[in-house]
């Protein structure tokens, strides 16, 4: 399992704690320890932060919470809470874009 499987899996076991414009708190699902031994916490960050978009990205599975500092301009407010929730909206479309890319890139750079 890849590292992008691994996110993909934790987007499915989040819920959004608190919101404001430019950072967003996710609380992940209790049940993660099927996820816990495959995941490479700081490779994941890494990841994450290398987002177009993404300023920063804090994991602590301990406190099952996630907190994303991000640009607005780049992704849009609603984006987070509509792609979580599974709407097909614009803002959500763009956020998928932008992992659909990551996923992309790091599968390529593992196979090559």
């Amino acid at each position: 399992m890849t590292h992008a499987d691994v996110l993909i899996q934790l987007l499915t076991r989040v819920r959004v704690a608190h919101h404001l414009c430019g950072r967003i708190r996710l609380k992940l699902d209790a049940d993660l320890k099927d996820l816990v031994g495959k995941a490479d916490i700081p490779e994941i960050e890494r990841m994450l932060d290398q987002l177009p978009g993404v300023s920063s990205v804090r994991l602590n599975l301990l406190a099952r919470s996630c907190v994303v500092e991000y640009d607005a301009d780049v992704i849009p407010m609603s984006a987070w809470e509509d792609f979580l929730q599974g709407h097909d909206t614009r803002p959500a479309e763009i956020l998928r874009g932008i992992l659909q890319q990551a996923r992309h890139e790091l599968t390529g750079a593992l196979s090559g």
